[in-house]
């Protein structure tokens, strides 16, 4: 494959030197071969569609495993492994308060975890590893490996000057629409998607609540795959607590709808209204767990 075009944004080369560093103390995977880089773009409020949120997922792709996972994230759980971390976490946080109350942009270096979730695709082999979280809890379930039924079609388009072509697949709830590039010959893609003649250059579901567009792509001589540990704080790290897909959704459903109570049982008051939450207008990107 010849890199034809990388976007030249600084947070793409503090991924490079964040991934690099922490690397080095973690036994490796497999070796990155490319990195791809995704503005990834999500639709919290369903229904009224004024709470878009975004992410930037990186993609890291070697010889036999692929790791996706957020850069945001990524950044803040390295800030909080080293020494003196939290503490500067916690002072950004607060600068961040302070701006929104005065109705000013938040500062340039604010730091926070965004998409916890992190896609570990043909590892173990022929099956796929994911990590995720449901507040300050951890947990870790096997899932298929290039599990899109796609069916490819005509038409045609370019995507950082590469020509990709359309394909379609209805996958766990959502029909999605990916373009993939046939001159980049890697079966892989944002998240979970995988399993095209070509890397997955854009992908989205029929309402675009959820999208992926790539925006970098980068060739890498070193750089090595790591199975992301729990950072609690310097020095401490956590366990992954094992499930299922469907049972991780439903208590992440469960989490959620039922927060008021949860948040009012924590101030042992009645302080928040929880007559409305199981109308919360958001769902998953997946969506086959009711």
């Amino acid at each position: 494959m010849t890199q034809k075009k990388k976007t030249p944004i600084l947070f793409i080369f503090m991924a490079s030197v964040f991934l690099y560093h922490q690397s080095l103390a973690q036994q490796a995977l497999d070796n990155v071969q490319y990195k791809f880089f995704y503005q990834y773009s999500w639709q919290f409020d369903t229904i009224t569609y004024n709470d878009i949120r975004e992410d930037l997922i990186i993609l890291q792709v070697g010889q036999n495993i692929s790791k996706s996972f957020s850069y945001y994230t990524f950044q803040s759980d390295s800030l909080l492994a080293t020494s003196g971390g939290e503490r500067i976490l916690r002072q950004i946080a607060s600068r961040v308060a302070i701006a929104r109350l005065e109705n000013r942009e938040p500062p340039k270096e604010f730091i926070r975890r965004r998409t916890p979730t992190k896609v570990y695709k043909n590892y173990p082999f022929g099956k796929v590893t994911v990590t995720d979280a449901i507040s300050n809890n951890y947990y870790i379930y096997i899932d298929e490996l290039h599990p899109q039924s796609w069916e490819i079609l005509d038409s045609v388009k370019t995507i950082l000057d590469y020509p990709v072509q359309m394909a379609v697949s209805y996958f766990r709830g959502r029909s999605w629409t990916a373009w993939f590039a046939p001159d980049i010959p890697i079966s892989d893609g944002p998240w979970k998607l995988s399993g095209l003649p070509g890397l997955i250059m854009e992908a989205y579901d029929a309402k675009k609540h959820y999208s992926f567009n790539i925006v970098g792509i980068e060739k890498v001589d070193y750089e090595p795959i790591v199975f992301s540990p729990v950072v609690l704080s310097y020095g401490s790290f956590g366990k992954y607590e094992e499930t299922n897909r469907i049972a991780f959704l439903r208590g992440l459903f469960r989490y959620l709808h039922n927060m008021p109570d949860i948040m009012n049982a924590q101030l042992g008051r009645d302080s928040f209204d929880s007559s409305s939450a199981s109308n919360r207008p958001h769902d998953f990107i997946e969506r086959d767990y009711r």
